[in-house]
């Protein structure tokens, strides 16, 4: 274990610490219904748009697996390949492509493009944009529209100026009731939800995340994405990716859920089909990276 955090901060290459943790992750192809290399999955990419990979924000070999997805992707499509984040709010785009330009400090740029506690973890993904001159999407809203949401619900949205509708996604947003609604009040067990705000809130954040990912698509025709996120964003194609429909049919989109599971010896993909088009589950003896 201490191996393996030593050469992921260690600066080495993607593709070697990725060789190092095949033991500990299995990968299942729900159509195929058979355990699969990652490769597989980056060939799959040839004919879809946009790949979301939902993530459990503390998974140590998660982080990993992204990074070498990502540095698949671009090795496998030269120059056509985007990351996008949750991890990074709409407003701060500037100071991203600041950072990817060279022009600012890494100290800089994590401070004031408010980074995630944990930017520890995403930071190969970053740096390989940056050597490689590959496009990052801020993605997530920022925190101040959220909070209005959370207060004074989805109509307030309507309110902001013309600089913050720039940065928001369009309005009405659907609140995709139904499964999603039944998902979201069970992860709050059966907690009021603030007559709805909340949920409103979280379907803000799913809208914002899959405009970003439109507008850039639309501004960069040809690109192919891979989108991070939590993975109830994106799970049974529910949040993000349904948004993501709304927005533009015509979009292919494979998802991956990946999480740590404690059967993972010997797995019940039956009971995790449902949740994506390919499953990884990673060996709960790793220690969580938070």
């Amino acid at each position: 274990m201490k191996y393996l955090l030593v050469i992921i901060f260690a600066g080495l290459s993607l593709k070697v610490f990725a060789q190092n943790i095949t033991s500990h992750y299995k990968v299942y192809d729900v159509k195929k219904q058979k355990t699969i290399s990652i490769d597989e999955i980056i060939t799959e990419m040839k004919l879809a748009d946009v790949v979301f990979f939902g993530e459990e924000h503390n998974d140590s070999i998660g982080h990993i697996l992204e990074a070498s997805i990502f540095t698949k992707l671009n090795e496998k499509f030269p120059n056509q390949i985007a990351l996008s984040m949750e991890m990074f709010h709409t407003d701060v785009q500037p100071i991203v492509n600041e950072y990817l330009s060279d022009l600012i400090s890494e100290k800089n740029f994590v401070k004031e493009a408010r980074a995630w506690p944990n930017y520890k973890d995403y930071k190969p993904l970053v740096e390989y944009a940056k050597q490689n001159k590959l496009p990052v999407i801020s993605a997530n809203a920022a925190t101040r529209y959220s909070n209005a949401v959370t207060k004074g619900g989805l109509d307030i949205l309507k309110s902001f100026p013309k600089s913050a509708q720039d940065i928001l996604p369009p309005t009405p947003i659907d609140t995709a009731t139904g499964r999603y609604l039944e998902k979201f009040s069970d992860l709050l067990g059966g907690h009021s939800m603030g007559g709805m705000k909340v949920y409103q809130t979280q379907n803000f954040w799913d809208a914002t995340m899959a405009w970003s990912i439109v507008k850039f698509m639309k501004a960069n025709k040809g690109k192919k994405i891979l989108q991070l996120n939590g993975r109830f964003h994106s799970d049974e194609k529910l949040g993000t990716i349904a948004k993501l429909h709304q927005y533009d049919q015509k979009l292919k989109i494979l998802n991956i859920s990946a999480f740590s599971s404690e059967d993972f010896d010997q797995p019940d993909w039956e009971k995790y089909k449902i949740l994506g088009d390919y499953i990884i589950i990673t060996d709960p003896k790793i220690k969580r990276s938070f």
